[in-house]
C-alpha cells in the first residue's frame, strides 16, 4: 500500500507541474496577443496630400508615420519651388493624431492660413502651405 500512495503522489505532482506549465504558457500567449493588437492599433491613419497646383495637380498617398516636405530630393514630398526650404516641414503621426512641424523655414509653414511655430494637430480637410505651395490634407477615417 505504501508503493501505491507514492505512485499516486507522483502522478499528482506531474499533473500539478503540467497544469502550472500550461497555465504559464496560456498567460504568455494571451499577453503576446494583447501586445500585438496594441502595436497594430498604433499604425498611422493613411494620409493623402492633394497639391493645389493648377498646372500639374498631384495626389500623394502615405501610410508611414513620418513624412518630410522640402525642396531636397531626399524628402518624401519634393517641392520644386524657390519659396520652399530644402528641409521645410514634417508631418508626423503620434498620439493617434497627425501633426505638422515647421523646420525653421524662411517662408514658413501655414495651416488654414495661420503660420505655425510649434507642432500642430492637423485634421481632415485642412489646408497646408509650405512657402507658396498649398496642399489639401485628407485623412482616411477609422470606421
Amino acid at each position: 500500500m505504501n508503493g501505491a500512495i507514492v505512485l499516486l503522489l507522483r502522478a499528482l505532482m506531474i499533473l500539478a507541474l503540467y497544469g502550472f506549465l500550461g497555465w504559464a504558457l496560456y498567460l504568455l500567449w494571451r499577453d503576446f496577443k494583447r501586445q500585438s493588437e496594441a502595436v497594430s492599433a498604433r499604425q498611422p491613419i493613411p494620409l493623402t496630400l492633394i497639391e493645389q497646383n493648377l498646372e500639374n495637380p498631384r495626389q500623394l498617398n502615405f501610410k508611414k508615420a513620418d513624412i518630410f516636405l522640402g525642396r531636397d530630393p531626399t524628402n518624401d514630398v519634393c517641392l520644386n519651388d524657390k519659396t520652399v526650404s530644402s528641409q521645410h516641414a514634417r508631418l508626423a503621426y503620434h498620439h493617434n493624431q497627425w501633426w505638422v512641424e515647421d523646420f525653421g523655414s524662411m517662408n514658413g509653414t501655414y495651416l488654414i492660413h495661420e503660420i505655425i511655430s510649434a507642432p500642430t494637430v492637423i485634421t481632415n480637410g485642412d489646408q497646408l502651405r509650405c512657402g507658396l505651395v498649398a496642399f489639401e490634407v485628407l485623412l482616411e477615417s477609422n470606421s
